[in-house]
């Protein structure tokens, strides 16, 4: 599916509320990494209404997300302000970031990367913009065995994340509300 026609399915399903994705809650994951790790500056890549980025900025993050649908930038935007919080919310690609001004501490990405098909591309774009030592907190679904071209991660993206640089630090798996095996990530960039 192209870049815009994936880009006006997430857009219409945030303008009907149709998002199951977007639960409004902070994963305890988060909460997890966050008590282990001093606040910096973090990055929600898919920061969907901004959620996440709420919570970080009140735990004394510098935080900025991006989100490839107009309408979840805005709803972001939106509840930033009402939340009262000192954080930003923008448009960009995952495979491109360009409205991004690095370096982050921490990357969070829970449900972007496995969606997404230029997935070498995401990978040198996060490198680009981690901190030395940063990490990336990545939640994904798998692909089922059944069907390759479904979203998921696969082996092969697991492979081609260390090959782009990255260290696992450590993994959760554990299965999504629609039964899916899926896991948690924790990976860090080098020094």
């Amino acid at each position: 599916m192209s870049k815009l026609l994936r880009r006006l399915r997430f857009d219409i399903s945030y303008l009907f509320g149709s998002t199951p994705w977007d639960s409004g809650i902070t994963p305890p994951e988060l909460y997890d990494f966050m008590a282990a790790h001093p606040a910096g500056r973090a990055l929600d890549i898919g920061c969907g209404t901004g959620t996440n980025i709420i919570t970080l900025a009140n735990a004394g993050w510098q935080t900025q997300g991006f989100d490839f649908a107009p309408r979840a930038v805005n709803l972001a935007k939106q509840k930033i302000k009402k939340a009262g919080v000192q954080a930003a919310a923008f448009i960009d690609d995952a495979t491109e970031m360009k409205n991004v001004s690095p370096p982050f501490d921490l990357a969070l990405d829970l449900g972007c990367f496995h969606g997404i098909e230029q997935k070498a591309d995401y990978l040198t774009q996060l490198t680009r913009i981690l901190a030395p030592g940063g990490f990336w907190l990545l939640y994904g679904f798998f692909k089922p065995a059944a069907d390759p071209a479904a979203p998921g991660l696969a082996d092969s993206d697991l492979a081609l994340i260390q090959h782009h640089g990255l260290t696992l630090v450590s993994r959760k798996d554990g299965w999504d509300k629609r039964e899916r095996p899926s896991a948690w990530f924790l990976w860090q960039a080098g020094s």
